[in-house]
C-alpha cells in the first residue's frame, strides 16, 4: 500500500473541489481596457456536439500552450493535466502515459499523422515545442477509438492551424535562463483572404550543468584516527547534459472561399544532445562522450472540403528520422574508444481519407481510413556478424499499418445522444478482431448543463518492431495486447454572462488488459519481451475550470485536474520467486494532480503552476528499498509578465522562476532534476 503524508493526502484529495480555468469568455461585456487579455468565447450547449457524444476529452486553450514559449509539450501536460509525464532529465526523453498504462499505449498524432516511433511505440514530448502547436487535446481511454486505434490508454492529438494574419506579421522572443540557457523564437506570418503563410523557428541551447545533491553516493568524514565520524551526500554538477535543438515549421494554407482549403505543414528538427550520466556513475572521473543526434522531417499535405451537411478530407504525409547514439570512453591510454555506435533510420509514408455526413439534426455518419508504411533500419556499427554483412544488434524491417473506422451518431431526443464506432486494423499481414465502441450521454439537468455519459470499447495494441525483431532479444512470437475499457462520468457548466464560468467533470474508468508485453532479463545476458501480465487499471479522473471577471480590468482564471489510478498486475506468477502479482505497476503514481492559476490586471499578468505526483515504484515487486521507490514530490513555478504598447511595436517582458521551493526530486531513478532556476523573456511584435 502506498504511504504518503496525511496532510498531503488531504490536500490532494480536496484539489478537485477548488479547481479552476479559463474556458468561457465574456468579452462582449468587458470594458475596453488597453492591454487587457480577453478569453476566447465558449458556447454553452445543453448537450455535447454530436461528434463528441459520450467522449472524455481534455482540451488545452491557446493560453496554456503559449504561457511560456520555452515550454515543451511535456511541460504543458505536466502542469495542465493529471496524466503521468515521465521525465528522464532536463532536455532528455519525456514520455506520457494515461490511466496506469505505459508510454507505448499512448497514441500521438500531429495534423492527423501518427508520430509514434514504430521502433519503440512511444513519442518524446521533450522534442515537441509548445510554440509549434496551436490545438492540443487528450482523448482518454475509449474516446481514442474515435480518432486512432491502438491507444489502450488514450491518445494525444496535436495540430496547427492558419494564423489568420492580415498582411505581414513578425514576432521575436529572446529567452535567457539559468545554466547559460538561451532560447530564441521567431515567427513570420503573411495572410490575405485566400492565403495564410507562417514560418516558425525555435533554437534552444544550454550546457545544462546544473547542481544537484547526489543521494546515490555518500562521502565519509574521518577524524585524525581515520574513524568515520559523519557522512554526507555531495553536491555535484550534471555531467554530459548539454543540448542544442533547432526546430523549423513551415505552413501554407490556401482557401478558395468556396468550401475548399489546401494545406502544407513541414516540420524539421535538428537535435544534438549529450545524455547525462546516472548519479550512480558520477563517481567515475573517466573521460567519456555520451551523445545522441537526431534529424527528423515531418510533412503533411491536406485537402478539406466543406458543404452544407458534409465534409470530405484527404491527407498525405512523410516522416524521415535519422538518429545516432555514440558512447565513447577513455580506456586509460588517453584514446577515446567507441563502445557503442548505434544508427537508426525510419521512413514513413502516410495517407488518410475521411468523411462526415449530417442527416438532418439527429444523425451524423463518419468514415475514416488511414495507412502508414514504415521502413526501419537499426544497427550498431561496432558489432558485425562473422559474415561482415549486417549488424547483429538491430534489424532491417518494413511494416504496413492500416486502420479504418465507421461511426453512426444519433440524437433521438434533444437531451440524449448515442454513438456506435466500429474500427478495424491490420499490422503487416495480421488483422485485429473487430474493435467496437459504444458511447451514450444524456442531459440530466438543463440547469447547470449536467450531462451523464458512459462508454465501453474493445481495444488492441500490436507489438512494436523492436518488440518483434530487435537483435538480440526480439520475440517474433509475441501476441497482441488486448483489453476492454469502461467509462462512466458526469460533467457540468455554470456561467453568468459577464461574470464567471465554471466547468467540471468527474469520471470513473475501468480497464482490463491481457497479454501485457514487458522486457525481462534472460539467462543469455540480454533482455527479451514476453506476454506475461494481465493488468487491471481503474480509478478516478476529475477536472474543474473557473474564469472570473472581477471588474476594473481584473480577471482570474484557474484550472486543475486530479487522478487516482491503481494499476495492478493480476497475472499468474512467472516463477515461484515472482512477487509482482497484486502489485502496482512500476512508474505509475497512484495519485497525481495539477493546478494552474492566472490573474491579470490591465497589462500585467501573474501565473502560478503546481503539480504533484505520489511515490512511484521502480520495481514490479514494489520493493520499498532505497532504489525500489521514488518519493512523492510537489513542483511550483511562477511567472510575471508586463506588456507594453507603442506606435511602432508591442513589447513584452516576462520573468519566470521554476521549482520555486528548490525541491529535490526525480521522475526516473538516478536522474535528478534541476533545483530552482530562472528565465527572462523579451518579446517584440512590430506594427507594420
Amino acid at each position: 500500500m502506498v504511504m504518503i503524508n496525511k496532510r498531503k493526502l488531504v490536500l490532494v484529495l480536496l484539489m478537485p473541489i477548488f479547481y479552476t480555468s479559463a474556458m468561457a469568455s465574456v468579452e462582449d461585456t468587458i470594458p475596453a481596457v488597453p492591454g487587457l487579455r480577453t478569453l476566447p468565447e465558449v458556447k454553452v450547449y445543453h448537450q455535447r456536439p454530436m461528434k463528441e457524444i459520450g467522449a472524455q476529452i481534455t482540451r488545452f486553450d491557446s493560453m496554456a500552450l503559449k504561457e511560456n514559449v520555452a515550454l515543451s509539450m511535456a511541460d504543458v501536460l505536466t502542469f495542465n493535466s493529471s496524466i503521468f509525464v515521465k521525465n528522464y532529465g532536463r532536455a532528455t526523453l519525456s514520455t506520457v502515459a494515461f490511466r496506469g498504462t505505459s508510454p507505448s499505449h499512448t497514441q500521438v498524432s500531429w495534423n492527423g499523422m501518427k508520430i509514434n516511433s514504430p521502433m519503440l511505440g512511444m513519442t518524446d514530448f521533450s522534442m515537441i515545442p509548445a510554440y509549434f502547436i496551436d490545438d492540443a487535446s487528450l482523448l482518454h481511454g475509449t474516446t481514442s477509438i474515435n480518432e486512432t486505434g491502438g491507444g489502450l490508454g488514450g491518445s494525444v492529438k496535436l495540430s496547427t492551424k492558419p494564423a489568420e494574419a492580415d498582411g505581414f506579421g513578425l514576432q521575436y522572443v529572446q529567452g535567457i535562463g539559468s545554466f547559460k540557457t538561451f532560447d530564441e523564437f521567431l515567427r513570420f506570418t503573411y495572410g490575405n483572404k485566400h492565403w495564410q503563410v507562417s514560418t516558425r523557428a525555435v533554437l534552444s541551447s544550454s550546457p545544462n550543468d546544473y547542481e544537484f545533491r547526489n543521494r546515490d553516493k555518500k562521502v565519509n568524514v574521518y577524524d585524525e584516527d581515520m574513524n568515520i565520524v559523519s557522512q554526507y551526500y555531495p553536491v555535484e554538477r550534471n555531467r554530459s547534459g548539454a543540448f542544442r535543438d533547432l526546430h523549423i515549421l513551415q505552413e501554407v494554407y490556401y482557401n478558395t472561399l468556396k468550401g475548399d482549403r489546401l494545406g502544407l505543414n513541414a516540420w524539421y528538427v535538428d537535435s544534438n544532445r549529450e545524455l547525462a550520466m546516472l548519479t550512480v556513475d558520477h563517481g567515475e572521473e573517466t573521460d567519456f562522450e555520451n551523445r545522441q543526434r537526431e534529424s527528423t522531417f515531418r510533412g503533411v499535405l491536406s485537402w478539406d472540403h466543406w458543404r452544407r451537411n458534409m465534409k470530405l478530407a484527404a491527407k498525405a504525409g512523410y516522416i524521415h528520422t535519422w538518429m545516432a547514439y555514440d558512447y565513447k570512453r577513455d580506456l586509460g591510454n588517453g584514446v577515446m574508444a567507441h563502445m557503442t555506435r548505434s544508427r537508426s533510420t525510419i521512413n514513413t509514408l502516410y495517407a488518410q481519407a475521411e468523411a462526415e455526413y449530417y442527416l438532418g439534426n439527429k444523425w451524423l455518419f463518419t468514415a475514416n481510413l488511414s495507412a502508414h508504411q514504415h521502413f526501419v533500419e537499426s544497427r550498431d556499427k561496432n558489432i558485425i556478424s562473422q559474415d561482415g554483412n549486417h549488424g547483429i544488434v538491430g534489424y532491417r524491417k518494413a511494416r504496413f499499418e492500416l486502420s479504418g473506422s465507421v461511426s453512426a451518431k444519433w440524437k433521438p431526443t434533444e437531451r440524449m445522444g448515442i454513438s456506435l464506432v466500429l474500427r478495424e486494423e491490420m499490422y503487416g499481414t495480421e488483422w485485429a478482431p473487430l474493435i467496437p465502441a459504444l458511447f451514450v450521454d444524456g442531459v440530466i439537468s438543463k440547469r447547470g448543463n449536467v450531462i451523464a455519459k458512459a462508454s465501453v470499447s474493445r481495444n488492441f495494441r500490436f507489438p512494436t518492431l523492436n518488440d518483434l525483431y530487435f537483435l538480440p532479444g526480439g520475440n517474433p512470437d509475441l501476441k497482441k495486447e488486448s483489453g476492454w475499457t469502461y467509462d462512466v462520468g458526469v460533467s457540468f457548466v455554470l456561467s453568468k454572462e459577464g461574470k464567471y464560468s465554471l466547468t467540471g467533470s468527474l469520471n470513473w474508468f475501468d480497464s482490463h488488459i491481457s497479454d501485457w508485453i514487458i522486457w525481462l532479463p534472460t539467462t543469455k545476458g540480454f533482455f527479451s519481451p514476453d506476454n506475461i501480465k494481465d493488468v487491471h487499471a481503474y480509478g478516478i479522473e476529475s477536472k474543474m475550470d473557473l474564469n472570473v471577471v472581477m471588474g476594473k480590468g481584473w480577471m482570474l482564471g484557474m484550472n486543475g485536474s486530479f487522478s487516482w489510478t491503481p494499476s495492478i498486475n493480476e497475472g499468474e506468477p512467472r516463477t515461484p520467486a515472482d512477487k509482482s502479482v497484486g502489485k502496482q505497476l512500476p512508474y505509475v503514481p497512484l495519485l497525481s494532480s495539477a493546478i494552474t492559476g492566472r490573474i491579470s490586471w490591465r497589462t500585467w499578468s501573474l501565473l502560478y503552476k503546481w503539480c504533484y505526483y505520489s511515490q512511484r515504484y521502480t520495481m514490479s515487486s514494489n520493493d520499498i528499498s532505497l532504489t525500489g521507490k521514488l518519493p512523492a514530490y510537489f513542483m511550483n513555478n511562477i511567472a510575471l509578465e508586463k506588456k507594453f504598447s507603442f506606435s511602432w511595436a508591442d513589447l513584452s517582458l516576462k520573468g519566470a522562476v521554476n521549482n520555486l521551493f528548490n525541491e529535490e526530486y526525480l521522475s526516473v531513478l538516478s536522474r535528478p532534476m534541476p533545483g530552482i532556476n530562472f528565465e527572462i523573456f523579451v518579446g517584440i511584435t512590430p506594427k507594420w
